[in-house]
């Protein structure tokens, strides 16, 4: 199995996540940020993945450090888990619609981090959290993932629906990507023979 934990303790986070790319969905969360846990389940659930997160940060300040964190270690668990590549698809792909949203997510496990986040939230706030962090979790995770992530929400009234249809759409992307190639073999899927 494809699994890696990662922990990283700064001054205003400590977190501790386990993922297994090769899972059933299933999802331990814990960061004290609950709409934030709705999201990691949807990628955990739709990427077929399964993931553990344990996070405590400053969120008596604001919850941008915990989801800006756990953004960095997910991206560093995948890469760790992944490995150097060699018989995955590379690329994912998808499109998942909630009602009246519809987002379109792509992602390259390339090596070369890169995300271009196109969505115009119909509000600042679901609940207590700032849709702005959902931009700030993406650009955390393709940093230390060394992955190309193109997220568009292609239409949305509901922001909890622009912001499910992205989360899910990634799960379903990334699930593409972490698969196992057949054809492939134990090859790196590049004609640079490096990832």
């Amino acid at each position: 199995m494809r699994t890696a934990t990662v922990e990283r303790i700064t001054h205003e986070t400590r977190i501790r996540l386990t993922v297994n790319l090769d899972g059933n969905g299933n999802a331990e969360l814990k960061t004290g940020v609950p709409f934030f846990e709705h999201m990691l389940q949807q990628i955990a659930r739709h990427g077929l993945i399964d993931l553990s997160v344990e996070a405590e940060g400053d969120i008596e300040i604001d919850d941008h450090h915990t989801v800006e964190d756990v953004g960095i270690v997910l991206g560093q668990a995948l890469a760790k888990a992944v490995g150097d590549k060699r018989g995955i698809m590379r690329y994912g792909h998808a499109y998942v619609p909630l009602d009246e949203a519809l987002s379109r997510v792509v992602i390259d496990l390339s090596g070369r981090p890169g995300l271009q986040f196109h969505c115009a939230f119909t509000a600042e706030r679901i609940g207590t959290f700032d849709t702005q962090l959902v931009q700030e979790f993406f650009q955390g995770f393709v940093n230390h993932a060394q992955a190309t992530l193109h997220i568009d929400n292609l239409r949305g009234v509901n922001a909890h629906h622009q912001a499910e249809t992205i989360f899910k759409a990634f799960g379903r992307a990334l699930r593409l990507a972490v698969a196992r190639d057949a054809r492939l073999g134990d090859t790196i899927p590049s004609t640079k023979g490096a990832l």
